[in-house]
C-alpha cells in the first residue's frame, strides 16, 4: 500500500496461540503459528496506523514499526488488551484457548503419581472471552472490532453466528484444513459484515492482510465522509 490512509489511527492486533499450564513443563495450546496476525499488524503499520501487537508464544520476529507485547495465557492477553484500550481498530486474530486447567500443579506431575492405570483427569474451566469483552459497548470499545473464526466445517454459518454472539463488527471466517490456516502460508477467508458476506480467493496470509487493511481504510474513509 503506497499511501498511508490509516495515519492518525491506533490499532490493536492479537496473534498466535495462548498457552495454558498444566504443570511447570506441560501446557494446553493449539497449532496457531501467528503468521496471519503478524501480517495484519505489519499491513496496518504500513498503512500508517500506530499498531500494538499482543502475541502469544510464537517464533516470529517483531513486525517493523509495531509495538510488540508477548504474553502466554488467555488471562495475560486479556490484561494486555484492556490496558491498550481505547483504540480505533481491534483485530482479534489470536487463537485464544477456550479452557485452562483450574488448578495447575506447582511441580511436574510424575507418572507414578497417577495410580495403577496411569490416568490423569484435568478439571478445565473457561478462559475469558477477549473478543466478546472488548465488543461490549463502552467508552473504551474500539470503533471497529474485527474477529477471526477458525472453522473446519460450516465455515460461513459458524462464523456468522459467532459475529452475532460476540458482538463484533466484522468477522473473518478462516477455513482450517491440511493446506490452509494454521501453520500454513495461505489462507482461505470470507469477510462477514452486517451488509455482506464476501468470499475471497485462497491467497497468501500477507495478501489477506493487505486486502483486509484496504477494507478497513475504506470503512474509515466512508465513516469520515458521512460524519
Amino acid at each position: 500500500m503506497t499511501s498511508r490512509p490509516l495515519t492518525g489511527l491506533t490499532a490493536l492486533v492479537t496473534a498466535g496461540p495462548t498457552c495454558e499450564p498444566i504443570d511447570p513443563v506441560r501446557f494446553i495450546t493449539n497449532r496457531s503459528s501467528g503468521r496471519q496476525g503478524y501480517a495484519i499488524a505489519q499491513a496496518l503499520a504500513d498503512a500508517g496506523a500506530r499498531v500494538t501487537l499482543i502475541s502469544g508464544p510464537v517464533t516470529l520476529p517483531a513486525p517493523d514499526m509495531v509495538t510488540l507485547i508477548r504474553v502466554q495465557t488467555a488471562e495475560d492477553m486479556l490484561t494486555a488488551v484492556t490496558a491498550h484500550l481505547p483504540c480505533d481498530i481491534a483485530v482479534c486474530v489470536a487463537a485464544v484457548g477456550d479452557f485452562r486447567a483450574a488448578h495447575p500443579a506447582t511441580q511436574k506431575i510424575k507418572r507414578e503419581q497417577l495410580g495403577p492405570e496411569g490416568a490423569l483427569t484435568l478439571h478445565l474451566v473457561p478462559n475469558p472471552d477477549i473478543l466478546k469483552t472488548i465488543s461490549v459497548p463502552s467508552p473504551a470499545r474500539p470503533r471497529l472490532v474485527i474477529g477471526f473464526a477458525a472453522e473446519t466445517q460450516n465455515v460461513e454459518d459458524n462464523a456468522a453466528h459467532k459475529r452475532l454472539k460476540k458482538g463484533c463488527d466484522w468477522m473473518v471466517a478462516n477455513k482450517v484444513s491440511e493446506h490452509e490456516g494454521f501453520e500454513q502460508e495461505n489462507n482461505t477467508v470470507t469477510l462477514i459484515t452486517p451488509e455482506q458476506t464476501d468470499r475471497w480467493n485462497t491467497q497468501s496470509k500477507i495478501d489477506v492482510a493487505r486486502e483486509l487493511t484496504r477494507r478497513i481504510a475504506a470503512h474509515f474513509k466512508k465513516e469520515e465522509a458521512t460524519s
